[in-house]
């Protein structure tokens, strides 16, 4: 009798500690286009690190709509959610829309957004790094002579820091050129003003350039299928961008695309990450100084290429 009694003690303890384990959390999850892989990747991976703690998790994707971005935040704030992180964001014009969040108490994290006094930090990369290492790599591998083409996009602060380190690289190795340039518009159908702008400088400088820089890897995709349809090869130019994920890793193993290397960020470490320190900061209490000093928590981003696109790909 006293080992059932025992038994069903325990029992009740692993039940009781189990469910204690789950605390109900209210998470508001915003992403600024879903319809670009890298805030989708942020965000369904914040959502998946939340439902595994067993919190709500509510997605909105703003579609790429300062207005309706701002919306969302506020909606959020109304329904008095327990903590937001957003993906993308853009705090600078967000700031009375996350003074108002702050201001009712509800904690704030975002991912690759840029810091604001209104929430609690941005996890980023480090972007003078990975706009240093994808510039050096592309130069190294056209033995730094020769001409380039560039796909920049000044819309976004992560793009436009690589696009300016990249000509700080360039101004001290004056082998390299840039033989045409296209700045991607900030418009719903950016990949058509892409292949235009690429297709255009491909053509008219055909047999002249020895490498491409793309300030993301969406560019670099639209790229590659122009270089394959002018009948390039792998290796005939080199290909360079970042932002890294499950496309990007199969085009550098492919036999048939020009993409040469990427920065990888780990987006949906970072998505994890937010969830982490929410629950550090808003479920255990602590001080946000212990989880991070300053306004950023850098996270690493990582070159792929073939020498090791195989570990990225498992």
């Amino acid at each position: 009798m006293k080992h059932r009694l025992f038994a069903l003690a325990t029992v009740i303890g692993l039940v009781i500690a189990t469910s204690g384990t789950a605390f109900a959390f209210d998470l508001g999850i915003v992403a600024f286009q879903m319809s670009a892989e890298t805030h989708a990747r942020c965000a369904n991976a914040a959502e998946a690190a939340a439902k595994h703690k067993g919190w709500t998790a509510t997605v909105l994707n703003s579609n790429g709509d300062l207005s309706t971005h701002a919306r969302q935040i506020e909606d959020l704030t109304q329904k008095k959610v327990d903590g937001i992180i957003l993906c993308m964001s853009k705090p600078v014009q967000m700031d009375g829309q996350l003074a108002a969040a702050k201001q009712a108490g509800i904690p704030v994290i975002s991912i690759m957004s840029g810091g604001s006094p209104q929430t609690l930090f941005d996890i980023e990369d480090n972007e003078y790094a990975a706009g240093a290492t994808s510039a050096l790599y592309l130069l190294g591998k056209i033995g730094y002579e020769g001409a380039i083409l560039t796909e920049r996009f000044e819309g976004n602060v992560g793009t436009r820091i690589r696009g300016k380190v990249l000509d700080v690289v360039l101004s001290e190795n004056t082998g390299v050129t840039v033989a045409g340039s296209h700045a991607m518009a900030k418009t719903a159908s950016w990949r058509d003003d892409v292949r235009n702008g690429m297709q255009a400088l491909i053509l008219q400088h055909a047999g002249q350039f020895k490498g491409v820089w793309a300030s993301f890897d969406g560019q670099a995709f639209i790229i590659d299928d122009l270089l394959h349809d002018q009948g390039m090869n792998k290796g005939d130019v080199a290909l360079v961008s970042t932002d890294g994920g499950p496309e990007a890793f199969r085009r550098i193993k492919a036999p048939d695309s020009m993409l040469t290397a990427t920065v990888a960020i780990p987006f949906e470490a970072m998505g994890k990450t937010a969830v982490e320190d929410m629950e550090r900061i808003a479920v255990k209490g602590e001080a946000k100084d212990s989880v991070v000093s300053g306004p950023y928590l850098y996270m690493p981003a990582v070159l792929v290429d073939a020498s090791n696109v195989d570990q990225f790909m498992k």
